[in-house]
């Protein structure tokens, strides 16, 4: 399989994963996605520096999430910045009774040695209609 196909798809696989650990309340899953120098900015503004940052704040509010409906990720648009580098538009989706809501995060990853790619610096913006 050509690199960069496979890159994409362990990217995608990333995204899915930030899906599944979100709608299970996955504390741990979720924090094991993140690069230890990682960079979080959430949907509300708190910028979150380093995985001990990002653990207290996940750790506060993920368990006790609350949403009546389900949440979506999609890797919509995956750009190299560098072989080991790249920025990934996310499409964000919340849908539940009381309405709907999208965010369009952007995920800046790295790949390690390893392959595995990870969240390193992201930014999560919330679309107001």
């Amino acid at each position: 399989m050509d690199t960069r196909i496979a890159d994409v798809k362990a990217i995608e696989e990333v995204v899915a994963a930030v899906e599944r650990t979100q709608r299970a309340r996955d504390v741990e899953g979720f924090l094991a996605l993140f690069h230890p120098d990682a960079l979080w900015t959430t949907a509300h503004g708190k910028v979150l520096v380093g995985l001990d940052a990002i653990a207290e704040f996940t750790r506060a509010v993920l368990p006790g999430a609350t949403w009546d409906g389900e949440v979506t990720y999609e890797a919509v648009h995956t750009r190299f910045l560098r072989p080991d580098v790249a920025a990934v538009k996310v499409r964000q989706a919340y849908r539940s009774a009381a309405g709907d809501t999208e965010g369009t995060p952007l995920y800046v990853m790295t790949r390690r040695d390893d392959g595995r790619w990870l969240l390193h610096a992201c930014q999560n913006t919330e679309v107001r209609p």
